[in-house]
């Protein structure tokens, strides 16, 4: 099921600047219960998102409003709002009058297998750069090419996720995820400054660690960083947290620090159901 501005429909027009252009963002929520998880954060990302790209941001009620029409009645799915600039006609140059499309659609929850959470993921680097943009680091814009070629140099059923790093050698994220790692008990994760995604698990992430005390750095780091460490992990907002047990020959133990971490954010994932129940 999809809205289009409202209404109930599946087409949009072939003239949109989100289909000729990929003009436009998106969020991917988790529903659990009837209930968007940690819908304000996606509301705020969104927001901040649309004044990056300078796109009109639709109004948070009636986002709301309609995103809890679509969930009430939903135990497990997925609900991707798409903000587009709109239709314009030929050319890069914006429409004088900006006039938003927001689609919001309802998808199944993927049947990812259990073990994943407890037993970990198996990674892989990709060769697929990801290019530097600083004026789009952070946001889900709809231009995900670099990560549509990286997805593409596997098919093999047993690598969960693919590791890319920037133009730099820099380790930024997965292809869809967003990526730790633990050394001597001290938690590093990519600044994101010139690329990548900045996902809202990975906030969530973040605020538990230092929240409880943990030693949380943020820094470029490269491929010796990450295979040298104790740990490392996964993580979105579908998937929530993924140990890593190996990326290509290197193996990785599931460390207390990652199953600390997957406690507290469901723990907190509960407070946060209950709190918009």
């Amino acid at each position: 099921m999809a809205l289009v501005n409202g209404s109930i429909q599946e087409l949009i027009e072939l003239s949109d600047r989100g289909f000729q252009y990929g003009d436009g963002l998106f969020e991917t929520i988790a529903i659990k219960k009837g209930i968007p998880c940690f819908f304000e954060r996606h509301l705020e990302r969104l927001h901040n998102s649309c004044l990056k790209l300078q796109i009109p941001t639709p109004c948070s009620k009636l986002l709301n409003s309609e995103t809890f029409s679509l969930a009430k009645d939903l135990d497990n799915a997925i609900l991707k709002i798409i903000v587009t600039r709109g239709t314009g006609g030929r050319g890069y140059r914006q429409p004088e009058a900006i006039k938003p499309n927001r689609i919001l659609s309802i998808h199944p929850f993927p049947s990812y297998a259990t073990s994943y959470k407890e037993q970990g993921v198996t990674a892989r680097f990709c060769e697929t750069r990801l290019g530097l943009s600083p004026s789009l680091s952070g946001i889900k814009h709809l231009n995900r090419l670099e990560q549509v070629l990286a997805r593409a140099e596997w098919s093999d059923i047993n690598i969960q996720e693919g590791i890319m790093q920037d133009l730099n050698g820099h380790i930024i994220e997965g292809t869809m995820t967003n990526l730790f790692y633990v050394k001597n008990n001290m938690i590093f994760t990519s600044p994101l400054l010139y690329s990548g995604v900045a996902g809202i698990m990975r906030g969530i992430i973040m605020e538990l660690a230092i929240a409880h005390g943990y030693s949380l750095t943020v820094r470029d780091y490269k491929e010796y960083d990450l295979l040298t460490a104790d740990e490392a992990f996964l993580c979105n907002s579908i998937i929530g947290i993924w140990p890593i047990n190996s990326i290509n020959t290197t193996r990785f133990g599931i460390g207390m620090m990652t199953r600390k971490l997957q406690y507290l954010l469901s723990e907190y994932e509960q407070k946060d159901i209950i709190n918009n129940s």
